[in-house]
């Protein structure tokens, strides 16, 4: 699997169909064959990054 926001494959599991990219630190969640990215923000929340790619982008290559 490859991060869609840096390319990296430095990609960690954190729970169910959830992931973690190391490189950029930016939450994936799989869900139907496509990610939803969001960024973590510093209080905890999450901020989605979706509409800043594009849909073929956000498939699951794994």
């Amino acid at each position: 699997m490859h991060c869609p926001n840096c390319k990296s494959k430095n990609i960690g599991k954190i729970g169910a169909n959830q992931y973690y990219c190391w490189s950029c630190f930016i939450e994936m969640t799989m869900s139907n064959g496509s990610l939803s990215l969001h960024q973590v923000e510093e209080d905890g929340t999450l901020t989605s990054l979706d509409d800043l790619f594009e849909a073929e982008d956000l498939q699951a290559e794994m």
